[in-house]
Order: structure tokens, then sequence, then C-alpha cells
């Protein structure tokens, strides 16, 4: 006859008891930091989703009820969404490349030895420190005023006629005055990154008569790849959110004319007291910022494998 092999009961040994224990005091100390992160992030997110398929009006509370995907239709249909979507775009994409461009043109020439070098490198940052509704005023009263900002002065001093930026060029205004704001950034990170790039390798190629131009698109571009992949998605991030610079300086006009999506949702929450469609507007936006993202993250890690 076949034996049958019997096993002794299984004691329960302290290690397990105080593995246990251990797990339990680190789930009880991490569950306030969870129910806060819960509360903050997926609540906003459930409410948002709720009132999107509702209809509700701060104006006229006799819009009640369920919307189903009216509130989406409405959006997705109107003219102005799509042309807050080509703004946006717009937007960012301008910001994205004077920043870019001129960031990693002024961390080669910042990275050189010249007479006060500090002093440049300081005034170039400054710039990042100031609000954006601070940079948005100065730029609308100071610099671009028709009749005594600087650029006025400036243009009768030659004789030509001041131009209304704010009111004839909106949106090429804002690109302008959100990438002063965020030079800055794009010149601190890619300084830093150009002062770890191996000066033998700049030397070896000024000895085999390489040019500056030579040395800057097949030694110094190359180093900073990953560092233009990491300006570009974070910038793009905050971008896709701008909101002070336009309320402050064109209010999303002439008309939509300067309107970003984010600009669009405040304005049918708060300007229209539409909740319902603001808030199908902030899902609608969760999802072109998430696909962004993913779309970032992963050109970040095809970047760092390589």
């Amino acid at each position: 006859m076949d034996k049958v092999a019997v096993h002794p009961p299984v004691m329960d040994n302290p290690a397990g008891r105080a593995a246990r224990g251990r797990h339990l005091q680190g789930f009880v100390l991490q569950s306030p930091a969870i129910i806060l992160l819960l509360l903050w992030s997926v609540v906003p997110l459930l409410m948002t989703l709720w009132y999107s398929v509702r209809n509700y009006n701060l104006v006229d509370p006799t819009q009640q009820g369920f919307a189903g995907i009216n509130n989406y239709w409405y959006l997705l249909t109107d003219p102005d969404f799509m042309t807050s979507l080509e703004n946006t775009a717009i937007l960012v994409g301008g910001v994205l490349a004077i920043s870019v461009g001129l960031g990693t043109l002024l961390a080669v020439l910042y990275n050189e030895e010249f007479a006060g070098r500090g002093i440049a490198r300081i005034l170039v940052i400054s710039p990042f420190f100031i609000m954006p509704t601070v940079a948005a005023l100065l730029w609308k009263n100071l610099m671009l005023h028709p009749i005594y900002g600087v650029y006025s002065a400036m243009m009768r001093a030659v004789g030509l006629t001041p131009i209304d930026w704010l009111s004839r060029y909106p949106l090429a205004t804002l690109v302008m005055i959100v990438a002063w704001e965020w030079l800055p950034f794009a010149v601190l990170i890619l300084l830093t990154a150009i002062q770890s790039l191996d000066t033998e390798q700049k030397e070896a190629a000024r000895m085999d008569g390489a040019g500056m131009v030579a040395q800057f698109i097949n030694i110094t571009l190359p180093h900073l790849s990953r560092a233009i992949t990491v300006v570009i998605m974070i910038e793009t991030i905050f971008l896709l959110t701008i909101f002070a610079e336009i309320s402050v300086t064109t209010a999303g006009g002439p008309g939509v004319a300067s309107t970003n999506l984010a600009f669009l949702i405040y304005s049918r929450a708060l300007l229209q007291f539409d909740v319902g469609g603001a808030s199908a507007g902030g899902v609608v936006a969760i999802v072109v910022a998430n696909i962004v993202a993913a779309f970032l993250l992963r050109a970040v890690a095809r970047n760092l494998e390589t």
C-alpha cells in the first residue's frame, strides 16, 4: 500500500507574526496620506464626471436632470471648441519652439567664458521667478501698451506707428509672453546638462578641424537630446493649462482668437454659468492631457534607453 505522507501542522512562527505586524503598522501609518490623496484627486474627478452628464446651470435652476452625452455633443460640435484646440496647439508649439530653440543657444553661449557671465545668467533666469499674473500685467501695461508702452515709444522714436499688439496679434503676443516666462526654465535645465559634456570630445573635434557649428550639431546637440526631451515634457504639461496670462491680457479675445481649452472651460463655468458643459470640457481636457502625456512619457523612455 502506498504510504500517505502526513505533514505536521504548520506552526505560526514569531517571524511571520512580526512581519504581518510591520505590514499592518505601515498600512496604518500610510492610510492618512492615501485617504487624503483620494479625497484630493479622485473625489473632484468623480464630481466632474457626474456634473458632465447633468443639466446644471447656475442662472437657470429649472435646468435639472440627466443630460447623458448632450453636454459632450454640444461641446464637441461647438466651433469655439475646435478654435480653442487649435489655439492650444499653436500656443504650446510656439512656446516650445522658442523656449527650446533659443534656450539651447543661450545655454551654449552661457557655458562659455566671457565678462559678466554671472550677471547674465542671473538676468536670463530671473523671469522664471515672476508670477504669471504679474508677468502678464508687466507686458500688457509696461511693454505692449499702444500709448505709453516701451515698444510704442521705440516705434515712435524711429518714425513708425505703434501697434496694439494684444488686439491685432493676440495669440502671437501670448506666445511671446509665455515663452519669455518659460525660457529661463529651458536655459537652466539645458545649461546644467551641457556642463556635464566631456570637454575632451570638443577638444578632439577642434583638433580635427571641426568648426563651432559642426561641434554643436555632432557633439553638443546629441548630448542635450535627453535634457531637451525632459524640457519639452515638463513644459507641455504646464502649457496645456495656461490661464492667467490669457485672463489678464486678452480675456480670450478678440472673440475667441486667443481662447485656449483651459480658458474655454472657465468661460463656460463662470461666465456662462453652465456647470454641466464646463464639466464636460474638463473631462475632454483630462483625456487630451493624458494622451499627450502618454506620448511624451513614451518619448522620454525611448530617449533614456538609448
